[in-house]
C-alpha cells in the first residue's frame, strides 16, 4: 500500500484566529503578559487577519512575538496553554477543517498540522484536532525559559523542508500526499506534494493556484471541537447498544429453538 499524509496549516486554515495570540488572557492571568502587550497582540492579530498574511506582515508578527515571549518559562506556559485550550481553541475550529481530516483518516491517511506557532502551542492542538504529528516553530530554551531566540521557524522553504523529512522519515509517497493552506507563504508546502488545496486564499495565493491547478476551497462554518466529540460519543454509544440488543435477540431466538434434552 502507498502511505500518504494529508499536511493542514492551522492558522486561517484549520481555525479561523491566530494560534500564537489565541492564549492572551491566560497568559494575562498567570502574569506572563500586561495589559499593554495584550493589546499589542491583539493588534497584530487583528492585522495579520485581515492582511494578505505575505511574508513581510508574517515576519512581523513572529518577531514581535518573540520579544513578547523572551524570559517566560516554558512550563508555565504549556500549563496555561492546556488548561485553557477548548476556550481558547475550540469554538474557532471550521467544520470543514474537521470533516476533511475525518475524511483522510477514514482513507488510511495521517494527519499532520504544520504551523509557524510555537510548539507548546500546536502540538496541544493538533492532539485535540486528533491530528498523528506536527511541525511548529521551536524557540531556544535555556533554563526552563525562553531566550528569544528560534532554532526552528516552522516558516516558508522551512516547512517544505519539514514536509520531506517527514515524509522520507514515514515513508510518505509525497505525490500521494495532501497539503492545505490559506497563505502564499506556504506555496513551498503546497508544491511539495501531489494534492494541494488553497483554503480561502487571497489574491495572490488564488493566482497561484490557478497556475499551478491546486484546488480552492472556503470553510466558513465553525465548530465547537468538544461538542461535535460528544456527539461522536453518544452515537458511537447509541451504536454499540442497538448492536448488544441485536446480539442479545439472536441469543434468545436460538435458545427458543434449540430443543429441550
Amino acid at each position: 500500500m502507498v502511505r500518504a499524509a494529508a499536511f493542514f496549516d492551522l492558522d486561517k486554515t484549520i481555525i479561523a484566529t491566530s494560534s500564537a495570540t489565541a492564549f492572551s488572557r491566560g497568559f494575562l492571568a498567570e502574569g506572563l503578559l500586561t495589559r499593554r502587550r495584550v493589546v499589542a497582540s491583539a493588534y497584530a492579530q487583528l492585522a495579520y487577519l485581515l492582511g494578505s498574511a505575505d511574508e513581510a506582515a508574517t515576519e512581523r508578527l513572529r518577531a514581535q512575538l518573540a520579544r513578547t515571549v523572551t524570559g517566560w518559562d516554558v512550563a508555565t506556559v504549556s500549563s496555561v496553554v492546556r488548561a485553557t485550550l477548548h476556550e481558547s481553541i475550540d469554538p474557532t475550529v471550521y467544520a470543514e477543517a474537521v470533516e476533511l481530516i475525518a475524511e483522510h483518516h477514514a482513507a488510511g491517511r495521517d494527519v499532520v498540522v504544520v504551523s509557524a506557532s510555537g510548539a507548546e502551542v500546536v502540538e496541544p492542538i493538533a492532539e485535540m484536532l486528533g491530528a498523528d504529528a506536527a511541525v511548529a516553530t521551536r524557540m531556544a530554551v535555556a533554563d526552563g525559559r525562553y531566550t528569544g531566540d528560534v532554532e526552528f521557524y516552522a516558516y516558508g522553504e522551512n516547512k517544505a523542508t519539514a514536509v520531506r523529512e517527514l515524509a522520507d522519515a514515514r515513508g510518505y509517497d509525497l505525490d500521494a500526499c495532501y497539503a492545505y493552506s490559506d497563505s502564499v507563504t506556504d506555496a513551498p508546502m503546497l508544491g511539495a506534494v501531489g494534492h494541494a488545496y488553497a483554503v480561502n486564499p487571497d489574491r495572490a495565493l488564488r493566482r497561484l493556484a490557478v497556475e499551478h491547478g491546486w484546488g480552492v476551497l472556503t470553510f466558513r462554518r465553525t465548530v465547537r471541537l468538544s461538542r461535535l466529540h460528544r456527539r461522536a460519543r453518544v452515537t458511537a454509544a447509541a451504536a454499540a447498544a442497538v448492536v448488544l440488543a441485536v446480539a442479545a435477540l439472536l441469543v434468545l431466538r436460538r435458545r427458543r429453538r434449540t430443543p429441550t434434552p
